[in-house]
């Protein structure tokens, strides 16, 4: 093998393709961005920081990552450009020296509960090969150990069309591994019937106990009262197997009543349609506890919850099922799979030992194969999403990354950080949406926005290096030092609430008692079971409110007023100042323009070119009835009102004509939040992920409840409005109610009156306490991973 000399021919002239080393953006547009320009270097790490609504992701992904996405699609046919997203040009005049973006964002991995971190992640089908090969006894193919497979078994006469017709008979077999009775889903879900009605009435005594059946009600509790199937006045528990059978079962029948054509359904599948086909989130809160209720989850008992069939789960290796190997923890498959000493599958296990390798790299070691990938939080998710670029031999690629550190410990922070910088010294741009100071400091570049959020933002208030932004005077330059310290003395508690015996997950029969009255933080390295502890064990019982990290949802014509219920009041005032009906001033409803159907705007299908919306001619983009808008309130019509930002509403349904106390009531929740800027009917779609958790918190603290738990609150808030939160809190435990925090951010910690601190590691190497005490004691101790950061943190 002989080897090329190498002699130096540069020429002093520097090439001229070395002089694409920027991106430009000039004159970004996208949402609130004030005709931004920035210029980008490429093959470095930048960090967007900026208020939570700044317009950090519109600069980030809705600018530059949407518009390298848009050209590779053009590259392609325009056949192919058919089945794909269409994707609109961003609002900038110039975008040069863009190279291929790959997005690792916070959305959620698909909720399908046949979903899982195997089957996410491609390492399920390295699996099932592997067992396919090795596996004893061998039972089929791949697909006979894939749990979204079920078997299938035919015979019969088909006829073959080639030359004279001839029937023959035939036989199909396909061996799946799903198992029968679940469908691959691992549970089997039940309806209590009691949640239903009370079977010792009678339909015209009012049995259904189902929320919004009201007696009266023609369309759900009068069609069964008169159906002809059911004697209206027979208490529940006497009707006959055939009554009861048409009662809970019936197939849709077409019925008259009161000379009305109605369709009667059993009650078992109108309730499936009715309440559980829907997104449980979506739900109104009394509509959510009623399902959470009436459905009943349970175990398989025929899989045992392996959701494989008998042939897939009887099938092994080294007397390891493919069952068992997807409910170990990834840290201890990979050390199984290492052991593995087999030359005729020596590429497969290679490939399969990197990947679960990179998973205990990026901290998720503790997970298991078989955790469906709906439960996992956004920055395991995020971080289930990474693992496939870390082995990449790609170069000169854009990596997109919206607030990587969320969810870790602050132990866990310098991996990630480590992460970045490998993507980054391979020859990437890399560029980061962060509100972590960790992560900031490490930046080779730095694009702060603001100054504020929402049409106070948009603009780039400070370009540059780490050094330059603390010195810069912006927000976050101010803040980037920040440091709490600990609270001189702590509240004394009211009471406790007892948790005894814990086990899920990986708790190890934890017994402790979290005192009410006060401020407590559960805390601990990922997956040590702080989650498992609170949602497992606290979050269902009576008085208990929890908000936790599910992201909301919501079209184009969901709003602020829509989804926190503010609609309601405002057009109730609405209706009484003019003597109209209150559906007039709904743009869902019978106040909607009819020419955009109350969108505001008229969208146009360009096929497989990006659709475009004009604004409606009509009303304007206003979204209502001309007619509608001549009704006022105070002075204003509703699309005015609709207009106003939090804090100005607040201050008009706070007095005056127009004084609305249920309004006021929620608008000050949101001003609490720190929302006070965000217009009421800013499309939802159009909010930053901070913006939307906040306004889930506002939503829900309107529940009753004498205890609230908050899981990570601090999710996509800037160093500054942690301040706020923390004021929050302290004003919710003030009122005399409890507030427990699941919370990694140790400005949080050093402001709890108690912490809870689980570990010492992740997956099975925790699910213990290893600290209760109060935050001074811990830092004074730092026995634990917690204790020493939060020592470090507050500077003793």
């Amino acid at each position: 093998m002989s080897t090329a000399t190498r002699t130096n021919t540069h020429s002093p002239a520097p090439h001229a393709a070395d002089s694409h080393d920027l991106i430009r953006v000039h004159g970004a547009r996208v949402n609130n961005l004030k005709d931004v320009s920035i210029e980008i270097p490429k093959r470095r790490l930048t960090v967007f920081t900026g208020v939570s609504g700044s317009g950090k992701s519109s600069l980030v992904f809705g600018t530059i990552a949407a518009e390298s996405q848009r050209l590779i699609n053009e590259t392609y046919s325009a056949f192919v450009q058919g089945f794909m997203p269409t994707l609109a040009r961003p609002e900038v005049d110039v975008l040069e020296g863009l190279t291929t973006a790959i997005l690792v964002d916070q959305q959620r991995l698909g909720a399908d509960p046949r979903s899982t971190v195997g089957t996410a992640t491609d390492v399920n089908a390295m699996l099932r090969i592997l067992f396919t090969r090795l596996g004893k006894p061998h039972i089929g193919p791949p697909s006979a150990y894939a749990f979204n497979v079920p078997s299938v078994r035919a015979s019969g006469a088909i006829t073959v069309e080639a030359g004279a017709k001839k029937t023959v008979k035939a036989t199909f077999n396909r061996t799946g591994g799903m198992c029968p009775r679940c469908e691959g889903r691992g549970a089997v879900s039940d309806i209590d019937l009691t949640q239903l009605y009370d079977d010792s009435k009678s339909l015209a005594e009012g049995a259904f106990t189902i929320p919004g059946w009201k007696s009266d009600s023609f369309w759900t509790v009068r069609v069964y009262a008169e159906s002809g199937f059911l004697d209206p006045d027979k208490p529940i528990r006497k009707y006959t197997r055939k009554e009861m059978q048409d009662f809970l079962y019936r197939e849709p029948t077409k019925v008259k009543v009161e000379g009305v054509n109605l369709t009667y359904e059993g009650l078992i599948p109108k309730i499936q349609k009715s309440f559980l086909s829907k997104d449980k989130e979506a739900l109104q809160p009394h509509i959510r506890a009623f399902v959470e209720r009436a459905v009943t989850f349970t175990t398989c008992p025929d899989c045992d919850g392996t959701r494989l069939s008998e042939g897939a789960r009887s099938s092994k290796i080294a007397r390891i099922s493919i069952a068992d190997a997807c409910a170990m923890q990834i840290s201890d498959l990979a050390g199984w799979v290492r052991g593995l000493d087999e030359p005729t599958v020596a590429p497969l296990l290679a490939a399969l030992l990197e990947t679960l390798d990179s998973f205990v790299e990026i901290g998720l070691g503790y997970l298991s194969l078989d955790r469906p990938s709906g439960t996992l939080s956004g920055g395991e998710a995020q971080r289930v999403k990474m693992i496939r670029h870390l082995g990449s031999s790609l170069t000169d690629t854009t990596y997109v990354f919206d607030e990587p550190t969320i969810g870790l410990h602050p132990h866990d922070i310098q991996r990630m950080n480590d992460l970045l910088l490998r993507l980054r010294d391979k020859g990437n741009t890399v560029l980061v949406v962060e509100h972590k100071p960790e992560t900031i400091t490490i930046a080779d570049h730095v694009v702060d926005l603001g100054p504020g959020a929402g049409s106070a933002g948009g603009t780039v208030c400070f370009e540059g290096t780490v050094e330059g932004l603390r010195a810069g005077g912006t927000l976050t330059g101010r803040h980037l030092d920040d440091r709490a310290t600990l609270k001189p003395s702590v509240r004394e508690p009211s009471g406790v609430l007892e948790v005894r015996g814990a086990g899920t997950h990986n708790l190890r029969d934890v017994d402790v008692d979290l005192p009410l009255g006060v401020l407590v933080v559960v805390t601990g390295v990922a997956g040590s079971g702080k989650s498992s502890l609170i949602h497992g064990s606290v979050a269902g019982r009576d008085g208990v409110v929890a908000v936790d990290q599910s992201p909301i949802r919501g079209s184009r014509r969901s709003n602020p007023a829509t989804y926190t219920g503010l609609l309601d009041p405002i057009r109730k005032a609405f209706a009484k100042a003019n003597g109209v009906k209150p559906a007039l001033f709904s743009a869902n409803s019978e106040g909607a323009c009819p020419t955009c159907n109350g969108a505001g705007v008229v969208y146009t299908d360009l096929a497989m070119m990006a659709g475009v919306a004009t604004v409606c001619e009509e009303c304007e983009g206003k979204r209502f009835l001309a007619s509608v808008l001549e009704y006022r309130l105070g002075g204003r019509d509703i699309s005015e009102v609709l207009a106003m930002p939090v804090s100005e509403a607040a201050e008009f349904f706070g007095a005056g004509d127009a004084r609305t106390p249920a309004a006021h009531a929620i608008l000050e929740r949101l001003a609490d939040v720190g929302l006070g800027y965000l217009s009421l009917g800013q499309p939802l779609t159009t909010l930053s992920g901070g913006e939307r958790q906040r306004l889930k918190l506002a939503t829900r603290m309107a529940e009753k409840g004498g205890v609230y738990v908050l899981d990570e609150p601090t999710t996509g808030l800037h160093l500054a409005d942690v301040e706020q939160l923390l004021g929050l809190l302290d004003r919710i435990v003030d009122s005399g109610k409890s507030v427990i925090v699941i919370e990694h951010h140790q400005a949080v910690m050093a402001h709890a009156d108690w912490i809870v601190d689980l570990g010492p590691g992740a997956g099975h190497d925790g699910g213990r306490i290893v600290f209760e005490g109060t935050p001074a004691d811990l830092v004074a101790a730092r026995s634990t991973l917690t204790g020493e950061h939060l020592a470090a943190y507050v500077g003793t």
